[in-house]
């Protein structure tokens, strides 16, 4: 439907060394070449996909681009969506775009500077697999990160049809508001703490929050917070994979 996240992607230094990473933590079968000119490889779970992972694009360590996730957001007309954040704001970084048998996309960010995808996907609408609460391998959560929130949150809410769904005081920290895409509460807005910029953060989701961490630290990443528990009963944990690339999981614990 309209506003929901319909994919995930990672650009990244060594997309060997990110497979070779991901594929145990969490489950996934990522292709081990591409076909694809920009050398793109389709990352899938146990009940769809969920996303891609591509290399940098070239030029980007000028401009001190980092390996990075990045959320994909659907709206009716990429172009249209696309054109209406620039006069709200925000920028476009790539104009729209044409993946054939996906659909077509433009590379945006929203005035704060958080950088996120437009995409009217093909197919049939409630195909999309990559966010499913709950299920091991998926996205659960989708955090943002930000200089003013409550810009962020109207802004979110004008382009993409997003609801509030509570907040939570963190003291000095400020506010974090939640929201629900559809009625599906999908993910929280928060002041950015420690990070270069804006940025928005995918939690994945895990069967267990220990044996997740133990998996992160045989395969080479680091985990910079947590185990911490969240309202609801599950945890979650930030951590970096190798090539430096923030990344987090949420899940039980035994």
């Amino acid at each position: 439907m309209a506003g929901e996240v319909v994919w995930y992607e990672l650009m990244t230094s060594d997309v060997d060394a990110a497979r070779g990473f991901y594929e145990p933590v969490l489950g996934w079968t990522i292709e081990k070449s591409s076909n694809a000119p920009n050398g793109y490889r389709m990352i899938a779970g146990s009940k769809g996909n969920v996303g891609g992972m591509m290399p940098l694009p070239r030029g980007t360590a000028n401009t001190g681009m980092k390996p990075v996730w990045v959320p994909y957001i659907h709206v009716p007309n990429a172009d249209e969506a696309a054109a209406k954040i620039k006069q709200d704001g925000g920028a476009i970084h790539i104009p729209g775009t044409d993946v054939p048998g996906a659909g077509r996309w433009s590379f945006v960010a929203d005035p704060q500077g958080a950088n996120f995808y437009v995409m009217t996907p093909m197919g049939p609408p409630g195909t999309a697999t990559s966010h499913q609460s709950g299920t091991p391998g998926y996205g659960g959560w989708h955090e943002l990160h930000t200089t003013d929130v409550a810009k962020a949150f109207a802004f979110y809410a004008r382009h993409f049809g997003w609801t509030a769904d509570g907040a939570i005081d963190m003291g000095p920290a400020g506010e974090y508001r939640m929201f629900k895409i559809g009625q599906v509460q999908s993910g929280g807005m928060m002041k950015a703490a420690n990070l270069p910029r804006p940025q928005w953060m995918i939690y994945f989701n895990v069967d267990n929050i220990d044996k997740a961490v133990a998996r992160v630290n045989a395969a080479g990443g680091k985990v910079v917070h947590g185990p911490q528990e969240v309202p609801g009963g599950a945890y979650i944990i930030n951590g970096v994979d190798p090539q430096g690339a923030a990344f987090n999981l949420v899940g039980p614990r035994s």
